[in-house]
């Protein structure tokens, strides 16, 4: 679980010039992995791989910033841009600081590749309960992407596959529902805070920090 996070934090990050060492960092871990999980990878660090940096930079712009229902904040599905939002992003921000990170000054802490991170290098657990807590927005980004298609939807379907689903039924029902309704559409002015969370070498989880790079920032 902890590999598979870090690996697709990595690949979520925004495209610049340390771009070649991710997605040969992920390649190589691979095979660490049971096939359900490291083919859905291998899919995304390919499809990533055959375009240029130039490219790739582009294509996660239009992928991600472009198109709402493609939002990698994860509250966003669930809030939109209504005061409702800021209030489930502080259960982001607090279950970092109780783990002893402070939440960072340069992405929201409801960044998937950042609750990522903090689940790979901080605690299992508490990332484990955001991803639960938000499995049906991760449901609705990966069909969002295999629509497209990217290549970046083998990686959040990697991460699904350790995600459990206790209800399955429910998990149908609510994403019906927010795919019909979409998120709420009050709009309010959002002060943007986010978190300094450890990154943690992918083949070294307990050992030796690496800094990744977003797209609004970078996560030390």
């Amino acid at each position: 679980r902890r590999l598979v996070w870090q690996a697709v934090s990595l690949l979520l990050a925004y495209p610049d010039e340390d771009r070649a060492a991710r997605l040969a960092l992920v390649a190589r871990v691979l095979d660490e992995l049971p096939p359900n999980l490291a083919s859905p990878l291998a899919d995304a660090v390919a499809g990533l791989e055959a375009s240029s940096t130039q490219q790739a930079a582009e294509d996660y712009v239009q992928t991600f910033d472009l198109r709402r229902r493609r939002s990698l904040f994860l509250t966003y599905w669930t809030d939109g841009d209504t005061r409702n939002r800021g209030n489930s992003m502080l259960l982001f921000a607090n279950t970092y600081r109780d783990c002893g990170v402070e939440p960072p000054s340069d992405e929201l802490p409801d960044h998937l590749a950042v609750v990522l991170e903090f689940g790979a290098t901080v605690d299992v657990a508490g990332g484990l309960a955001l991803l639960e807590k938000h499995r049906v927005p991760l449901e609705l980004l990966r069909c969002a992407l295999e629509e497209m298609p990217s290549p970046y939807a083998g990686a959040v379907a990697a991460v699904l596959a350790t995600v459990p689903e206790p209800d399955p039924a429910a998990t149908r029902l609510e994403a019906q529902r927010l795919a019909e309704q979409g998120p709420p559409a009050e709009s309010v002015g959002l002060s943007p805070y986010a978190v300094t969370i450890p990154v943690q070498d992918l083949t070294a989880p307990l050992r030796g920090h690496a800094g990744i790079t977003t797209r609004a920032g970078e996560v030390r």
